[in-house]
This record gives structure tokens, C-alpha cells and sequence, in this order.
């Protein structure tokens, strides 16, 4: 096999294991749209994203581009990038999932997520 071939058929690869949901956000999202009002969308989802909610969101922290590293707003700590895409690791701990959107949503919109907005925001951030 060229080198070529084997680059291109290594990037294909990783590229369609990042596209797929994770096992762990799949059960999530299941377990969220049990007591969500509507199916959830990925517009809504980026839409929180976005949200300004007292000079805070997501972007303060994770920046507009999910596929570079971010910076804590107060501590100065690196944010690796949400994007599956560059960061494969990315929405398969459950418990991770869970812990950072509950400290996530307390900080930046004062208050947590309802079950609605957190799979809306996971919706999203899988197609990233």
C-alpha cells in the first residue's frame, strides 16, 4: 500500500469514529429525552451555546471554535477541544458528561440545566 493510501484510509477512519455518538452520550440523551418537553435540536443546542447570560456562555471558556483549546475565563486552566472531531476523547464518560455540564451551567447561566437544554447542547456538539 502507498503511503498516501494508508494516510488517507487513517484519517477516513478516525474521521467517521469521531462522527459516531459515543455510548455514553447515547444513553445520556436517552436518559434526558424520557422528561424533555420536545426531541431535542441541535439549533437549540447551539443557540445555549451562544446565550449571553450576564457577560457569561460557553464561548467565555470553550471560545467560538470547539476544535481549539479554550482557557477558563478565572483560572487561566486549558480547556481541551469539545470537537469529537480533533479530540475523539471527547462525551464518552458518562460521569464527566454529567459533572461539567452541572458545574458548566451553574456558572455560566446561574443555575442548572434542565434536561431539555442539556441534550439540546450534547445534540449539538456531536455534530461538531
Amino acid at each position: 500500500m502507498s503511503g498516501r493510501l494508508v494516510v488517507f484510509l487513517s484519517v477516513a477512519l478516525a474521521g467517521s469514529a469521531a462522527a459516531q455518538t459515543p455510548p455514553a452520550a447515547a444513553e445520556l440523551l436517552d436518559e434526558w429525552q424520557a422528561t424533555a418537553a420536545t426531541p431535542f435540536s441541535k439549533e437549540a443546542g447551539r443557540a445555549l451555546w451562544f446565550r449571553n447570560v450576564d457577560g457569561r456562555r460557553c464561548t467565555s471558556c470553550h471560545t467560538e471554535d470547539l476544535t481549539v483549546e479554550g482557557r477558563h475565563e478565572r483560572t487561566g486552566k486549558l480547556i481541551e477541544p469539545l470537537a469529537r472531531s480533533v479530540n475523539p476523547e471527547r462525551l464518552t464518560d458518562k460521569k464527566k458528561i454529567n459533572k461539567w455540564l452541572y458545574r458548566n451551567c451553574k456558572w455560566t447561566f446561574g443555575r442548572e440545566c434542565t434536561d431539555q437544554e442539556k441534550g439540546d447542547v450534547m445534540t449539538w456538539l456531536l455534530t461538531l
